[in-house]
């Protein structure tokens, strides 16, 4: 009979992740980065605007000059000209003159601050009147103001928004070494699962975790590669397994996890080259049977087959390791949570980490949390859910009232 598995808490369990080295890195164009996660600091080569700059339509000027303006005693500026958009002005400007510029357009020496034209009257070609005075710097962008010359704009380990794309073409950046997309083998095993085009007989379940697993790989940033459903068959899975470990960055075995007769995942682990079983059990609930390897420095996952205990382990536990080796720093690795207020009692076992799926609904401008009821195998739980709650290891349950944070899923 197989020793049932001890379980590894938490903290030790997330220890693991420095075990593990992030994937190789790419230059990749800068059209394609977004999702990537940053390889290398990018410093500022120059400065962000490298000339002062308008931000509205209107006239530019010395503060000073428009001091005390009003509707009812507006300042008289002499227009000394006009800025063109995409040159460098040719004059300067002094006290009591102005130059009309469009936002966007370089200010011309002497200038600190621009006018806007709402608050402006046309006299003739060469005056205007200023109804409002403005404060020096105001409607306008100082050279480096933005980003100084010399300054890191963008660190190692952080994953490209559509924001930082911008940045890199605001500095003309057209390549940007990104760390490589992680691969992560997929497969589900059983003799009771089936393709999803068949029809199930007595006993018989379609193969849910591949299309779930896959999903949350690639919301996670990483690159699923499926592997054949695999009947409960030791050589079978070793051979998928030595497959995942050619082919893949990661390996995630849905199934065959636990203890009984027909579960192989943690004998195939242990006969795969140069491996080393980390933990088998960690006391969370639903997915306490879930089992870590490290392979040739890959980690392989053994994790349970009920759908939803894979899916919240995938979110609670190997989540921050595809965040690990996709590259993304400690400082980075997913940790977003949303504080809300528990609409019900629940209840919960010590000695575990329960994991319950609530669904989120504001009144009053509060959050609220309602704790999703049904037996923990429903993936309809997991369906009407919005994020998880966490119970902690020495809790007996939380009271209605209570702060919460929620895991989004």
């Amino acid at each position: 009979m197989k020793k049932f598995f001890e379980t590894t808490n938490l903290e030790k369990v997330f220890e693991y992740r420095s075990v593990f080295p992030p994937v190789a890195t790419d230059l990749v164009p800068l059209s394609e980065i977004t999702g990537r996660v940053l390889a290398v600091d990018i410093v500022a080569d120059g400065n962000l605007p490298d000339f002062a700059r308008a931000t509205m339509d209107g006239y530019a000027v010395q503060a000073a000059s428009t001091y005390g303006a009003s509707e009812g005693s507006p300042a008289y500026l002499v227009v000394k000209g006009t800025v063109a958009m995409g040159e460098s002005p040719r004059f300067s400007i002094c006290p009591g003159e102005a130059a009309k510029i469009s936002t966007g357009g370089m200010l011309p020496s002497g200038t600190d601050s621009v006018v806007m034209i709402e608050h402006t009257e046309t006299i003739d070609d060469s005056t205007i009147e200023v109804y409002r005075s403005v404060a020096p710097g105001q409607h306008q962008i100082e050279k480096g103001e933005d980003f100084k010359k010399g300054e890191t704009i963008l660190s190692t380990g952080q994953r490209l928004r559509p924001q930082e794309t911008g940045l890199l073409a605001a500095f003309g950046i057209e390549r940007v070494k990104v760390f490589q997309r992680p691969v992560i083998g997929i497969i589900s095993t059983g003799d009771e699962v089936i393709p999803i085009d068949e029809s199930p007989k007595a006993g018989q379940i379609r193969d849910i975790n591949t299309y779930t697993l896959s999903s949350f790989v690639k919301e996670a940033g990483g690159v699923p590669v499926v592997f054949d459903i695999v009947g409960d068959d030791f050589d079978s899975l070793l051979d998928k397994c030595t497959q995942a470990l050619v082919h893949t960055d990661m390996a995630l075995i849905s199934g065959g996890s636990s203890v009984g007769s027909r579960d192989f995942t943690i004998e195939v682990f242990s006969s795969l080259p140069d491996a080393t079983i980390l933990f088998h059990g960690i006391p969370i609930s639903p997915g306490k049977p879930t089992i870590l390897a490290d392979v040739r420095h890959k980690p392989f996952w053994g994790l349970p087959g009920h759908v939803v205990s894979a899916m919240i382990v995938f979110t609670v536990i190997v989540r921050p390791f595809i965040d690990r080796i996709s590259g993304l720093s400690p400082q980075r690795l997913s940790k977003f949570r949303l504080p809300a207020t528990l609409t019900r009692n629940i209840s919960s076992a010590q000695g575990r980490i329960d994991y319950i799926r609530v669904r989120l609904n504001e009144r009053n401008g509060i959050l609220w949390a309602e704790p999703i009821l049904g037996k923990s195998g429903l993936i309809n739980t997991m369906v009407k859910a919005d994020g998880l709650i966490e119970i902690g290891i020495h809790t007996e349950g939380l009271n209605e009232g209570a702060a919460v944070e929620i895991i989004p899923i």
